[in-house]
């Protein structure tokens, strides 16, 4: 069994450490970054303020007065031994479904308010992905869609934003496209979108360049609500999860939206122990093992 690949750590400023761990974005380089800052919040070092997982990195905030920096960085020199072993790393996950309206008219009128900014405007966005990807049949691109299961590998850009990698399938297999030529000055809330090999759910209204395929029947992101003099918020994602776009038509994405407005909306979801040693000896089929039982 390989090791996973050796991390690079850079000090950024007085308050950071920057850590990367590989320069392209791969499963095995996602999944350290993961086991790492999940074993930093277990041991809440003092003066650490924050640690954010990325694609293939990381980056602490930390309180120089309270840890000197050299004494930090050989507490991440010691994780980062004990988690770049496969073998060695199991990561407590979550299944979390996605009700998806496929080439819906919502995305389809954006698509065409912002057709001179894209690639090919005679298509819509939804037909722009299918043709670069190869595909000739709706069904069958949104049969492919959604049938990939994709891991949360990073979250930014606006609130509750997650970028969605595909497990447990080929490079070539990977639906991907090209980001507008020129941006979006407006997406709306909730739309799917596909950059690169990443798919995306717009959390809330604003600019955006991926192209729109479809719309989340459900919230991925709440603006805070004061209860109780405290501020809630609600976000559906966490670094580490596996989402599963479900196909849905125009009356089951109207119901679950109603189910949503009057909170009686049930998240699909469930936990469960991702063991990255096995998923790199059977791949796909570990991941059809675990969606059997979803």
């Amino acid at each position: 069994m390989f090791t996973l690949p050796e991390t690079r750590f850079d000090f950024a400023g007085d308050e950071y450490i920057y850590a990367e761990i590989s320069r392209d974005m791969s499963e095995e380089s996602n999944f350290k970054a993961l086991a790492i800052t999940n074993e930093l919040r277990r041991r809440q070092i003092p003066g650490v303020i924050d640690i954010c997982p990325s694609n293939a990195s990381y980056l602490i905030r930390y309180n120089p007065e309270l840890i000197p920096a050299r004494d930090l960085l050989e507490y991440l020199r010691e994780i980062d031994m004990t988690k770049s072993d496969p073998s060695q790393l199991n990561l407590s996950m979550r299944i979390v479904e996605i009700p998806t309206w496929y080439d819906d008219p919502i995305t389809r009128e954006y698509s065409e308010k912002f057709k001179h900014r894209n690639q090919d405007p005679e298509l819509s966005n939804f037909e722009f992905v299918m043709k670069i990807n190869g595909y000739t049949d709706k069904e069958a691109f949104i049969e492919a869609h959604s049938a990939m299961p994709y891991l949360i590998t990073m979250m930014g850009f606006t609130p509750g934003a997650a970028w969605q990698f595909p497990l447990g399938v080929t490079r070539e297999k990977i639906i991907q496209a090209p980001k507008y030529i020129s941006p979006r000055t407006d997406t709306p809330a909730q739309a799917v979108g596909v950059g690169g090999v990443f798919t995306l759910v717009y959390p809330i209204p604003g600019p955006g360049s991926y192209q729109l395929i479809g719309m989340s029947a459900v919230p991925v992101y709440k603006k805070p609500q004061i209860a109780a003099g405290k501020a809630e918020i609600f976000f559906l994602t966490r670094p580490g999860d596996i989402w599963k776009h479900r196909p849905v038509n125009e009356q089951e994405y109207n119901r679950i939206g109603e189910e949503v407005q009057r909170g009686t909306y049930q998240y699909r979801k469930k936990d469960f122990e991702f063991s990255v040693e096995e998923y790199f000896k059977k791949g796909k089929f570990y991941i059809q093992d675990l969606l059997e039982v979803f």
